[in-house]
């Protein structure tokens, strides 16, 4: 059985050349874009859902779309004939200061990544009154909650020590380092550390010294 075989004229070859790799080229950049579009919707839909800040999204997507920018880069230079072991080793180059990048940002990283926790589990919210507490059940700031930024917390002042309007900014990553005592809406927020016992709390009091349950 003869096999059949088409004979093109030079001159088609050399477009043929030319036009394959750049169909090539077009189809990367068109799939880098439908895969861009559906991360970005995502993301959308995530940040929606979860009520996640805007401050965080943006980030997000700017990672997510430069490494698909990256990724359609190399294989765009792999189609124009660019040899696989000088990309490896410029993947290698970049993977490695990224890595030292990382490390040293690294404080700046952990605080990103606990304002997510934040967010997401919600240990506290805004307007809540927060103390922290050490292991050592030493106190530490406390203060009704104003701001969640990408950073850090801000809490207004409750020491009596300090005046009014006083601000505590505390890096997310320590929160998570701590415990935290929390009173849903700031009741607390203005209570003064040498408050006097309400009349139920000295009644609570009385029972537990005492041992008889409540009538």
């Amino acid at each position: 059985m003869r096999h059949l075989s088409i004979h093109l004229p030079p001159w088609l070859q050399d477009w043929l050349e030319l036009l394959v790799p750049a169909l090539q080229i077009l189809l990367i950049l068109f799939a880098a874009w439908l895969i861009n579009l559906f991360f970005k919707r995502v993301t959308h839909r995530a940040g929606t859902h979860y009520a996640l800040p805007r401050e965080l999204m943006v980030p997000l997507q700017g990672v997510i779309r430069w490494l698909i920018i990256a990724a359609t880069v190399l294989l765009i230079l792999e189609r124009l004939g660019v040899s696989a072991t000088v990309l490896w080793t410029a993947f290698t180059g970049f993977a490695t200061v990224g890595a030292v990048a990382f490390f040293a940002a690294w404080s700046v990283l952990s605080n990103l990544f606990c304002t997510l926790l934040i967010v997401v589990i919600g240990p506290y919210r805004l307007g809540d009154y927060i103390e922290l507490i050490d292991i050592a059940e030493k106190t530490g700031p406390k203060g009704r909650v104003v701001d969640i930024n990408m950073l850090y917390t801000t809490l207004e002042d409750a020491s009596p020590e300090h005046r009014e309007g006083t601000l505590l900014q505390i890096p997310n990553a320590l929160i998570f380092q701590r415990v935290v005592r929390r009173w849903k809406g700031g009741i607390h927020a203005r209570m003064p550390d040498n408050a006097p016992p309400t009349a139920a709390e000295e009644a609570a009091a009385q029972r537990l010294a005492t041992g008889s349950k409540p009538q």
